[in-house]
């Protein structure tokens, strides 16, 4: 595992950093688990969540179950893994399996299109993961919900078909152990973004296939060198990291176009913005862009010889180091990297939004074809509502595109036979409302970031509302042609959906974040509309 620096700014900047965290016996403090390093405000929270970082050795414990949990499934032609989880409980596991080449099948949406692609796989062959560290989040809750039903609906037993992760004493445990599901216990000093090495990222991505005990194993190699003050990657990466920000280079720019491992900046991306966005500080992740040599960026490659830092190794090293630069990072900025305090907010307004008795979705400004704009603007159309937008964004800031969207939905879009590869490709990107981050990029300087939601609720979307005043925010927001009930509860999954978006807008707009909603009226046709327009702003 190794961190080097391919800048001569960034390189004075880390080893200035570096040399204070040295003369602090920062090193061998955190290697120890020293709770105290991040002040006394932070004390109490650190001193429950530093045990990722023994993780590569206690987590072993767990490989004899996650071997005969694996070993049934296969017995029962159980091969259809889903996965439901939000955030830390399913971003480990995503990137773990796309890596290995196993399939998995991730629920961290609401969205009832994409929902309903998961149920309609073959349910004789399906066993489902279900992942949250509170045992309250309300997606996976919802999911289980879903899944409960249609088992039962099926004839089949969800007992032996459900397998729960948790932290012990939590509600879920106690759903779990009434209903006669497994359950696997979490360390419960590890908090949710750290917890990739955790039963979290372990036991689902066992049951899909992937070799659990070499990523334990890449991890533990590296463990030695977390408490040295020289040749330390966990220093050297949090050093960067950290003392780039502090020198106002605090946009991150993550390359892994040449990298073995897949997926990577999207875990990074919640790690990094969840950790340090907070108190008005932080250091904002920006994946799948092209530098812009802004004076602001900071770029990492991952097993890249491009950018302003290298870093190589193996996934579960680049785990664990990733993780102790972020606590470093924090540091640094002088924020307690443990705790997310503007997370609830979204939470709080989408509860309250749902004890409503409709949603209140105002009446849009402007509507231009099959989009509807609400908020505040001077434009006629669409093109002129996302040019207003890109001029808003201030000379330090950054634009985030949230879509509450199917994230799958371009995948149905009609490919003539016989198209290659390539065409296959454009006619995807044609159809998803990903290409808008890159399309509106082409058209600014400034960093542009893309979410889905509610997935980025969990990540991102601490730094939204904690991190500096200077974000401009686009969500987006779309009709449901086919619901998805939750049984047992008084909303549906669209209705879910629309009030987190909403209570997400409510939030920011709360704390004068300049944010516009557009709402299509005809998913797929408002997707192609906005895609062009974007091309005209």
């Amino acid at each position: 595992m190794t961190v080097s620096y391919r800048e001569e700014g960034v390189a004075e900047a880390a080893s200035s950093a570096a040399g204070r965290l040295v003369a602090d016996g920062v090193p061998a403090r955190l290697a120890a688990g020293d709770p105290t390093l991040w002040g006394a405000d932070a004390e109490a929270v650190a001193a429950v969540r530093l045990g990722w970082l023994t993780l590569p050795r206690t987590s072993r414990e767990l490989l004899p179950e996650l071997g005969k949990l694996a070993e049934r499934a296969r017995a029962e032609g159980l091969t259809n893994v889903v996965l439901a989880g939000m955030g830390g409980s399913s971003l480990a596991p995503e990137v773990i399996c796309a890596t290995a080449d196993v399939p998995l099948t991730v629920l961290d949406t609401t969205d009832p299109g994409q929902v309903r692609r998961a149920l309609e796989e073959p349910l004789d062959t399906t066993i489902l993961v279900v992942a949250s560290k509170s045992g309250s989040t309300v997606e996976t809750d919802s999911h289980l919900r879903v899944y409960e039903e249609l088992f039962r609906e099926a004839g089949i037993d969800p007992a032996g078909r459900i397998v729960v992760v948790t932290d012990p004493g939590s509600p879920l445990e106690r759903t779990a152990v009434d209903a006669g599901y497994p359950v696997v216990l979490a360390a419960p000093d590890v908090g949710g973004r750290y917890s990739a090495l955790s039963a979290f990222g372990l036991v689902p991505s066992a049951l899909a296939g992937a070799d659990v005990k070499r990523l334990l194993d890449d991890a533990e190699e590296v463990l030695p060198l977390l408490s040295l003050d020289t040749g330390n990657p966990g220093l050297d990466l949090g050093a960067a990291l950290g003392g780039a920000a502090l020198a106002g280079r605090d946009k991150l720019i993550l390359d892994d176009r040449l990298s073995s491992i897949s997926g990577l900046p999207e875990w990074i991306e919640q790690l990094v913005a969840e950790s340090t966005g907070k108190d008005g500080v932080g250091i904002l992740p920006v994946v799948g862009a092209e530098p812009n040599g802004a004076r602001d960026e900071l770029v990492v490659g991952i097993d890249s010889d491009d950018g302003d830092v290298r870093v190589e190794g193996p996934l579960g090293a680049q785990f664990l180091i990733w993780e102790y630069a972020t606590a470093v990072a924090g540091l640094l900025l002088e924020i307690d990297p443990f705790d997310q305090p503007n997370v609830a907010e979204s939470k709080a307004s989408t509860a309250a939004l749902l004890d409503m008795e409709a949603l209140p979705l105002g009446e849009p400004v402007l509507v231009d074809g099959p989009v509807e704009v609400y908020g505040s603007t001077s434009a006629k159309d669409l093109p002129g509502v996302l040019s207003e937008l890109l001029h808003a964004v201030p000379d330090d800031g950054y634009l985030a595109v949230m879509a509450y969207l199917d994230r799958l939905s371009a995948f149905d879009v009609f490919v003539p036979d016989g198209a290659d590869f390539e065409q296959m490709t454009d006619a995807w990107m044609a159809a998803d409302p990903a290409t808008l981050r890159a399309l509106l990029a082409l058209r600014t300087d400034r960093p542009v970031t893309f979410g889905w939601g509610p997935r980025f609720l969990h990540s991102t979307g601490q730094y939204h509302k904690g991190g500096p005043q200077n974000g401009v925010f686009l969500l987006i927001t779309g009709a449901v042609a086919d619901d998805v009930p939750v049984p047992g509860r008084p909303y549906t999954l669209g209705e879910l959906q629309l009030a987190q978006a909403l209570g997400d807008l409510g939030a920011l707009l709360q704390r004068g974040r300049p944010t516009v909603r557009l709402h299509l009226t005809d998913r797929a046709a408002g997707v192609a509309y906005l895609l062009e327009a974007a091309q005209e702003a």
